[in-house]
């Protein structure tokens, strides 16, 4: 199974295969072997307490549980419950170097909801820590994935990346707000928000410019060079183009005040 695919230390290795039972799996190469996990519901196949995940189990009781008649969870209930966010973190590492971006959307939103499970009832401090102190990366990632998605279509999709990135930048610094120690310097960066902020910064470089955009920098570069006749026939286009862009907002104005009278 192994031989012809060898460890790299520098990068996630995975590949799909086909199962004995005919499925398609998904292969992690490991230093000392490999993982193999199922594509749908846990990563193991099993189903704990009947539920496709611990994580359903859980929820259930929530909706048929009062705040104050849901158990407590302690250590065992926990270590549970990472033992699962481990086979999902796995999955979704795996599914991110095999470009399945809606998959690793799916099981960070899994392990994203464990943690907020584990805040919410987890019986001492030191557990939920255990638990969140992983929430700025797999924000990240889950944020990653979903401007993955994105940008390999047009401008107003690039820019769903673009305020994709954004939140889960938010979403990260409101985190340390909350956990951070009370000396920590508001204005470090954590190493997910680094790496969020670097992605930010290539996707604002590299989203295609709107055709006004493309009249302004041409505008800019003629007044530039002091070429000012181009540079008016720049700005005539630019505002018939604008003139053009208004014309369905008062066409949609003028409908609705027809429908309100």
């Amino acid at each position: 199974m192994l031989k012809g695919w060898d460890y790299d230390s520098s990068r996630v290795t995975a590949r799909w295969v086909k199962g004995e039972d005919g499925r398609t799996k998904i292969q992690l190469r490991l230093d000392l072997g490999l993982f193999q996990m199922e594509v749908e519901g846990r990563p193991d196949g099993q189903m704990p307490r009947g539920y496709p995940s611990l994580l359903d189990y859980y929820a259930t009781l929530e909706k048929t549980s009062t705040r104050q008649a849901f158990p407590k969870l302690g250590e065992m209930e926990c270590s549970e419950l990472q033992q699962e966010a481990v086979q999902y973190y796995y999955r979704y590492i795996s599914l991110y170097a095999l470009r399945h971006y809606e998959g690793v959307i799916r099981d960070t939103r899994h392990n994203l909801r464990i943690l907020e499970l584990v805040e919410r009832h987890a019986r001492d401090e030191d557990i939920v820590w255990d638990f969140v102190q992983y929430y700025p990366y797999v924000r990240m990632m889950n944020a990653r994935a979903t401007a993955e998605q994105f940008t390999e279509g047009d401008r107003d999709e690039y820019e769903m990346a673009i305020a994709a990135i954004e939140d889960a930048i938010s979403d990260v610094r409101d985190f340390w707000g909350r956990y951070s120690d009370p000396e920590w310097d508001a204005d470090l960066s954590s190493e997910e928000e680094e790496t969020l902020l670097e992605l930010l910064f290539e996707l604002k470089e590299n989203r295609p410019r709107s055709r006004a955009e493309r009249i302004r920098e041409d505008m800019a570069r003629a007044i530039a060079v002091e070429n000012y006749e181009k540079a008016a026939s720049l700005r005539d286009a630019l505002t018939r183009l604008d003139n053009k862009n208004r014309k369905p907002a008062r066409t949609r104005e003028k409908r609705d005040r027809h429908i309100s009278s």
